[in-house]
């Protein structure tokens, strides 16, 4: 098969379309034609040598897919050659195939083209996950979403507010907040000119916000604890602005707040397993319902992934950029 291969780490022009060994599907697994791939920005991390897949799992970037089962491995029921199928993967979607364990894989939801769905699985699981299953937000309760035009943020915003939250985001610039207020956004928040603490707690009637999804780290822990209500939860996914801070416990315990850190790429089968079950359950409907929809910049065909990682990068993008084999 044909993948996007990094022999050294770097730039975008690490990224070569080359050959490569075909997988095969083990035990439990099923492998998967892909159609589509979606570029995250753990991918860029793991190009440039900062975020290495984790050991005895495929080289290749990419932590979604979408495509057809091309055959089944010992051990799995309920999927047959031939399924159109998306699927969460920890490595290996930029490439023509992969080996997805079958505990990983969604079927394409009703009236969600093939190449499309490659938008869902990263960001429906990152978002349920960590909004429900490690937030608990409930109907009434505000949510500040850091990055509400990215991937994460244009489906956290959709299932916030499906969820009946009140949304607030971040974003840079009015042509992007106005993209989040389409998707159902409330608050909308420029952090190039304006001070999001000030503003939720504004919005909030000076109470602050239930839950906070935040994807810049370092750089926001003292404001997102600021921003907090009173049992407030910080949930931090991502580090685009550093990996250290000095918090101010004071603050926390104040507001019996809680902060909590995740990833979802090196967890254990059995856990991505059961998000995955949770987001078939609970998102899915809500997807073939029109009520969530998957927000897609624009496709590119794979080899040209390098063009696609510079766009991220630039962050000119709402949503997601694809990459179609």
């Amino acid at each position: 098969m044909h993948a996007i291969t990094i022999e050294q780490p770097g730039g975008p022009e690490a990224l070569v379309w080359d050959r490569a060994p075909d997988p095969v599907a083990g035990e439990g697994e099923v492998l998967v034609d892909i159609a589509a791939s979606a570029v995250n920005r753990a991918d860029l991390l793991q190009r440039q040598g900062f975020y290495d897949p984790p050991p005895g799992t495929s080289p290749h970037p990419g932590l979604e897919c979408s495509g057809r089962i091309a055959a089944v491995g010992p051990g799995v029921s309920g999927w047959a050659v031939g399924d159109e199928v998306c699927a969460l993967l920890t490595g290996g979607g930029y490439a023509e195939r992969v080996a997805v364990p079958a505990g990983q894989l969604l079927p394409v939801p009703a009236g969600t083209d093939l190449a499309t769905a490659a938008a869902l699985p990263e960001a429906a699981c990152t978002v349920w996950s960590n909004l429900f299953m490690v937030a608990h937000l409930r109907p009434g309760e505000t949510v500040l979403v850091h990055g509400g035009a990215s991937g994460i943020g244009t489906m956290a915003v959709q299932l916030a507010k499906a969820a009946g939250a009140t949304v607030a985001v971040t974003a840079g610039g009015p042509e992007k907040l106005a993209r989040c207020k389409e998707l159902g956004a409330d608050v909308l928040i420029d952090y190039r000119t304006q001070d999001f603490v000030a503003e939720v707690k504004a919005a909030t009637n000076g109470a602050g916000a239930d839950v906070v999804l935040d994807i810049i780290g370092a750089k926001y822990l003292a404001r997102n604890v600021d921003a907090l209500a009173v049992s407030g939860r910080l949930v931090v996914i991502g580090l685009q602005g550093g990996v250290k801070a000095e918090l101010n416990l004071g603050a926390l315990l104040a507001k019996r707040a809680a902060v909590a850190g995740t990833t979802l790429r090196a967890r254990p089968r059995e856990e991505k397993a059961a998000i995955v079950a949770a987001v078939r359950e609970h998102v899915w409907p809500l997807v073939e319902a029109g009520r969530v929809r998957p927000v897609v910049h624009t496709v590119l065909p794979m080899r040209e992934a390098a063009e696609a990682h510079r766009l991220v990068e630039s962050g000119a993008h709402v949503g997601k950029v694809l990459l179609a084999v």
